[in-house]
């Protein structure tokens, strides 16, 4: 891996986290106390963060820094039928514990 494709995952990392707490570019620039510029610079590839601002933005989306380094994977915009293929099975789960837990409480 190059260091430009290392710097182009670390930048869309910051920006899906940023989208993922909705946090506007103001607002997470004045948390981790850099300019807004300087995180639209990051967000766009354009600057790397130093190692303190790399731990700094870990922080802020309560995440390992070395998190920030790695390609995540993205759910498709469209994740629906993924939720719609294990709604059933989360379901019928919660039946299962919820047996249980009440054939334990009529034993007590």
């Amino acid at each position: 891996m190059t260091e430009r494709e290392l710097l182009k995952i670390f930048s869309q990392n910051i920006r899906l986290y940023r989208t993922r707490f909705k946090w506007s570019q103001a607002e997470l620039a004045e948390k981790i106390n850099i300019s807004i510029n300087f995180l639209s610079d990051i967000e766009n590839g354009k600057k790397w963060a130093s190692p303190i601002t790399m731990i700094k933005f870990a922080n802020a989306f309560n995440v390992e820094a070395y998190e920030l380094l790695k390609p995540l994977d993205v759910l498709p915009e469209d994740y629906s039928h993924i939720v719609e293929k294990f709604a059933e099975d989360v379901h019928f789960a919660i039946d299962q514990i919820r047996t249980v837990f009440l054939e334990k409480i009529d034993r007590t």
